[in-house]
């Protein structure tokens, strides 16, 4: 009895094992799915385009500018020339003889008729008074032969002589009088090479390097004995090429062309000159014509032989914008200028620029004078971008015109 009392007892236990176990799986599918939700979600969350985070804002260029000006600025045209004397006589011996004398210095400044050598005279003086005595023996006889001539024209008339005895001593008398004036002739000839021994400068000028010394014997008309050049004024040769001939032409028959000489290492102390000559034709192998300008030379800063850059001024172009040369830059398109606004904005403006005067250019197009302009910081700038001024850049102003440098222009 009590065995089959404790199987009773303890079958009822065995049904709640059971229970317990399926609630505990139950548990576990609960949270599986939980978990699956979870990473579900953040998936799709990753999964979602999110929009890029705000660029920071681009901080104002930083620029100087100026400011254009209007003004009228010549038209010109740009070439290289060569300085050359307007005067320049070889000094030759127009007699022979030994130099006796040496009266300059090398390099010296001359005045006309001053003296620069002495050939001996002695020959000269001698052939001089040969040639007096020879004349005063031609006028003795012309003396005499006249005398005879008037006691025969007195005694013609009575029949004391005859008629040829007459003519003979009338020709006697021209053919005196013949010599006389070859004896005069021999004298001047002999009065003019005695003078021939002092040999003077023909012109004012400078002296050269003097190519004899005293004891040298030099022959008539052979060989120099110095060159002189006259420096002030001075020539200055230079070429246009026959496209601005035209140019050159149409403003040379309103006015005499003025003319500005510089050289190289002195760009800004111009001297100033007139065109003076054109030649008459164009070069066939270079394409271009001669043009000769006369320039004051006082202080002697032009020498001859010496290059120099020749500016011709043609016309004047009035009411020009101008702005520093840094301002324009250069695109596929075309030159540009960036104009500050009022707002501190950039614009890109397009623009036609024309000739370069010293550190400033000329713009045809695009730009007005009183509008400003980027001169540096270009790189930093966007169109339409704000732009950060430099104070001291503000007050920067355009030159005045007619500076040196730069390619010409023409009218």
């Amino acid at each position: 009895m009590q065995v089959t009392a404790v199987d009773t007892a303890a079958s009822p236990a065995r049904p709640r094992s059971r229970g317990g176990s399926l609630s505990l799986a139950r548990l576990v599918a609960l949270v599986f799915i939980f978990v699956l939700a979870l990473v579900l979600a953040l998936v799709l969350t990753a999964c979602k385009p999110q929009a890029p985070p705000a660029a920071p804002a681009r901080p104002p260029a930083q620029v100087a500018v100026a400011t254009a000006v209007k003004q009228d600025v010549p038209i010109y045209l740009d070439a290289i020339g060569k300085s050359a004397a307007r005067e320049a006589v070889s000094v030759q011996p127009q007699v022979s003889g030994r130099i006796t004398r040496l009266h300059f210095a090398d390099g010296a400044q001359l005045a006309a008729g001053d003296p620069l050598f002495t050939i001996d005279p002695r020959p000269y003086q001698a052939q001089l008074d040969a040639a007096a005595g020879s004349l005063a023996q031609a006028k003795a006889a012309l003396a005499f032969a006249r005398i005879e001539l008037a006691r025969a024209a007195e005694l013609v008339p009575t029949k004391s002589i005859a008629q040829e005895e007459f003519d003979t001593r009338q020709n006697a008398v021209a053919v005196a009088e013949a010599q006389v004036q070859q004896g005069q002739a021999a004298v001047a000839t002999a009065r003019l090479n005695l003078e021939y021994c002092s040999i003077r400068s023909p012109i004012d000028g400078r002296a050269g390097q003097r190519l004899v010394d005293p004891g040298n014997v030099v022959t008539a008309n052979s060989g120099s004995l110095l060159l002189i050049q006259r420096l002030d004024p001075i020539y200055a040769d230079f070429t246009v090429t026959e496209s601005d001939l035209s140019a050159v032409q149409r403003n040379m028959a309103r006015a005499a062309l003025r003319v500005e000489v510089r050289l190289p290492e002195e760009p800004d102390r111009p001297l100033a000159g007139e065109l003076t000559f054109l030649d008459n034709a164009v070069q066939d192998t270079t394409g271009t014509v001669k043009l000769r300008a006369t320039v004051h030379n006082r202080d002697h800063r032009l020498w001859p032989g010496r290059f120099v850059k020749v500016r011709l001024l043609l016309d004047t172009l009035p009411g020009a914008v101008l702005v520093p040369a840094a301002a324009p830059q250069l695109s596929a398109r075309g030159p540009f200028v960036f104009v500050v606004n009022e707002d501190s904005t950039a614009e890109l403006r397009p623009v036609k620029t024309g000739q370069r005067q010293g550190d400033q250019v000329v713009v045809d197009q695009g730009l007005a004078a009183g509008e400003r302009v980027v001169v540096a910081g270009h790189i930093g700038v966007m169109p339409g971008g704000k732009v950060h001024v430099e104070e001291q850049a503000r007050a920067a102003s355009v030159a005045p015109a007619g500076g040196n440098g730069g390619s010409g222009g023409k009218s």
